[in-house]
């Protein structure tokens, strides 16, 4: 049996149907039971609940032979650190309870990084206590989502250009979620690994957000231009739309350090995934742009 936190978010959804696809016993953790589709809830166990509850993570557990971990939005956390281990200590008191022996994490690339990094620190400070449960442990280890350009798609059709905080002409690694959920299964359903281990997986090219700004423009047949924002300015727009200081400083602390270059140590060793920055666009934005 099979474990899956977040079943119903971007990641966990395709991780959910990869194991079924592979006839994987799963068990769901879910807050709202309905959000599932109505195919999956039929070939899924289902416990409600959220996994920072020590019962609910009980009930999902026991009996399980592996777990996939992923930390959800915490947008009225206090701070993201205190978001992320509040999930991080009830999952990992639970694992080792219940004697589950594989856990799978999503986490961020740049572990040892030496500045504060916001979002990015409280992934690396989870890895830490879920490693403390002993059991064997694998942490996803990703770069920027191709996925979070999604949000821009309205902007990108009425503009012609998108926006994030870092130099058009810094190089930055990317990844897409349909990578990392396939990446997940693969390991979730091999019992022959063990030990606990840092696991990088990028896409396989490194573009500047001019160059992306090219490739979307000639998969969607007009020019698209990149605009970087100034992190005041960001800072601002967060402000603006009620973020409090402390999730504002753990966004911008992120972006900086996505800026600042997390990632390329972790660039040169990581595991390429199948999917280049063209091919999603190409698959996954066009579509999303053509359907609005």
């Amino acid at each position: 049996m099979i474990v899956v936190t977040t079943p119903t978010g971007q990641i966990g959804s395709q991780v959910v149907q990869e194991l079924l696809e592979r006839g994987e016993g799963v068990r769901v953790i879910v807050r709202d039971p309905a959000r599932l589709a109505s195919e999956v809830r039929s070939r899924v166990e289902v416990v409600e609940g959220s996994h920072d509850d020590p019962a609910v993570l009980d009930t999902a557990l026991g009996g399980a032979d592996a777990l996939f971990w992923l930390i959800p939005p915490g947008s009225t956390a206090p701070s993201a650190e205190a978001h992320y281990l509040g999930f991080a200590r009830a999952g990992a008191a639970a694992v080792a309870r219940n004697g589950v022996t594989r856990v799978v994490g999503v986490t961020s690339a740049g572990h040892g990084w030496p500045h504060p990094a916001g979002v990015l620190s409280a992934a690396f400070a989870m890895d830490e206590v879920l490693r403390s449960s002993g059991a064997d442990y694998r942490a996803l280890s990703l770069p920027f989502y191709m996925e979070n350009l999604l949000g821009q798609v309205s902007v990108i059709k009425d503009q012609g250009v998108f926006a994030m905080t870092c130099a058009g002409d810094r190089l930055l690694a990317s990844i897409a979620t349909r990578d990392i959920a396939s990446a997940a299964a693969e390991l979730l359903t091999d019992p022959s690994w063990s030990g606990q281990e840092d696991l990088p997986l990028f896409g396989p090219d490194r573009l500047t957000p001019d160059q992306m700004a090219a490739i979307i423009g000639e998969e969607l047949g007009r020019p698209v231009a990149y605009q970087r924002m100034p992190m005041d300015d960001f800072a601002a727009m967060l402000r603006s739309r009620g973020a409090s200081e402390q999730a504002i400083t753990d966004t911008t602390q992120m972006f900086a350090a996505q800026d600042g270059g997390i990632y390329e140590e972790d660039w040169k060793t990581a595991r390429l995934a199948r999917t280049d920055f063209r091919t999603w666009c190409r698959e996954v934005l066009a579509p999303a742009y053509r359907a609005l």
